[in-house]
């Protein structure tokens, strides 16, 4: 039987609260509190208790583990992702994956781990005046990263999926890249999204987090964090409440004072948290420009076992066309594959009764293809913006002319790409359309769809910015270490501090980064 190294931490005394089961109001003191254990929050704990600090995690989600990762869609979806998988932006358009469970998105992302390309840095260095951030200085922190997470190319072959990729794309003398995966003795079953039940993947939830308990640290888990107390330039504290199983608050609250802040909850919750403490934000910059890589679709049918489900779900990837027109050209996009799961395609594609029916009957002869629209670099491209509402927080992303013109042309390209791979007939994952038989129908079809919200079906797995980071506090909350510039005991490790979204799978680009900020801090 497979150890759990979660269940053994527990029984080794892991200083480990379940907010969900207290029965009264805690009040905690320590150095550090960290909010948020996902990429840059498990980075920050192991780095800070290496250093000798006393350290807090703080986590809206459960402790789970791989004695529980049963492989089944439907008890990972509401145990280990926001809204059970199900968030959307404010007008329904675009679908959002997001962890909620110790690990954050490292517990359920598909181990992609790919460095900051070096146009994106160049960029954010010569628009927002951000030190240090060029490759070179960055390289050792990366390398140190990879180290850590066994973050090394995949040497096994692709699966099918990620073969007709490879395939079209050696066809048509595309670029092409072998992913560098964060395992470590992989079984490569492929189920990577709801949970590695071998404990194979390299997240934060089998690495950093226990590393930091190890050393001493405190885990709190369904506790979401409400409020920074703040005064002048100064975090007080750090309100939260309890949770049940649920996600609904118990009553009982909790209190931790700390020397040093560190927000780490995501793109989404750690601009929300802010506004909702009401700190400072002089420019009005929190939650703007929110980038997600929206994600377009496109189908296809072989004559042969795809079987997408199986097998590491991204090998490799194409940036034929990420910065084909330019770094603020036309918006580029990344050419990658998802894997293939039951509820997963159901719920991203579109059709009803026969025509959806047919679809799911051939699932396993159903290749798809992503591309990563890579948004924010274009001045029409200004991403969208995370509010607040009375008693939550809503996403918009307006889809503007620029984005459509991508949207389009990435629907080609993977047509051409599938087509050129072998496959009998593609379907973009658009409403109204059907499959297409051959790549010159495909080609006159999609140069005329009708593409519009609701009708064109858009993910994202990867949400970025709302707390941009820089040197000009005109454009900037946190400085290029991620030391927020108005309160100086708090710093921001992660996503949201991205001004404009990466251009790549980001947790490579979290783990560096929150690597060498957390080197640079002083409590």
């Amino acid at each position: 039987m497979m150890v759990d190294p979660i269940e053994t931490g527990l029984e080794n005394g892991w200083k480990h609260i379940d907010a969900s089961q207290l029965n009264n109001d805690q009040y905690l003191e320590t150095d550090v509190v960290i909010v948020g254990t996902g990429a840059g929050g498990g980075i920050a704990a192991e780095q800070l208790t290496k250093a000798g600090h006393k350290v807090i995690m703080l986590e809206a989600g459960s402790l789970r583990s791989s004695s529980e990762f049963d492989m089944e869609e439907r008890t990972a979806y509401p145990n280990l992702y926001q809204q059970a998988a199900a968030m959307k932006t404010n007008d329904s358009t675009i679908g959002i994956f997001q962890g909620r469970t110790v690990g954050g998105s490292t517990t359920i992302n598909w181990t992609t781990s790919i460095r900051t390309p070096e146009l994106t840095l160049k960029y954010w260095g010569e628009n927002y005046g951000i030190k240090e951030i060029s490759p070179s200085e960055l390289k050792p922190w990366f390398e140190e990263a990879e180290q850590r997470l066994n973050i090394k190319q995949w040497p096994v072959p692709p699966n099918p999926n990620n073969q007709s990729l490879l395939d079209g794309c050696n066809q048509l003398q595309w670029q092409h890249t072998v992913i560098k995966r964060n395992v470590k003795g992989c079984w490569n079953l492929g189920y990577c999204g709801m949970g590695c039940p071998t404990n194979a993947k390299q997240s934060m939830l089998v690495t950093t987090v226990p590393s930091a308990l190890n050393r001493g640290a405190t885990l709190i888990t369904n506790a979401k964090a409400i409020n920074l107390q703040h005064s002048k330039r100064t975090v007080l504290g750090l309100d939260a409440v309890a949770l049940n199983q649920m996600k609904q608050p118990t009553g009982h609250k909790i209190h931790i004072v700390a020397k040093r802040y560190i927000l780490a909850t995501g793109a989404i919750h750690t601009p929300v948290l802010l506004m909702r403490s009401n700190t400072p934000d002089p420019y009005h910059l929190l939650g703007k420009r929110t980038f997600l890589h929206p994600v377009l679709l496109s189908g296809a049918l072989f004559d042969k076992a795809i079987n997408g489900h199986s097998g590491a779900p991204q090998s490799i990837y194409s940036d034929e066309f990420l910065w084909r027109d330019g770094v603020e050209g036309e918006l580029g996009y990344k050419l990658e594959v998802p894997p293939i799961h039951p509820l997963l395609v159901a719920s991203k594609t579109l059709g009803f009764g026969k025509s959806h029916a047919e679809l799911m009957r051939d699932l396993n002869q159903l290749q798809v293809t992503i591309a990563l629209i890579r948004d924010g670099f274009n001045s029409e491209s200004q991403g969208g913006e995370v509010k607040l509402t009375r008693n939550s927080f809503e996403i918009d992303y307006p889809l503007t002319d620029t984005f459509w013109r991508a949207a389009r042309a990435s629907f080609v390209s993977m047509a051409e790409l599938q087509f050129a791979a072998g496959a009998q007939k593609v379907l973009p994952i658009n409403d109204g359309m059907s499959y297409l038989n051959s790549w010159s129908q495909a080609k006159s079809s999609i140069e005329t769809m009708s593409l519009a919200k609701l009708k064109t079906v858009i993910a994202s797995a990867h949400v970025m910015g709302g707390c941009p980071m820089g040197e000009k506090l005109e454009t900037s909350m946190v400085n290029s270490y991620g030391q927020h510039h108005y309160l100086d005991n708090l710093s921001v490790m992660d996503g949201s501090v991205f001004p404009t979204s990466v251009g790549a799978n980001p947790q490579l680009s979290i783990y560096g980064m929150a690597m060498r900020n957390c080197s640079s801090l002083s409590l």
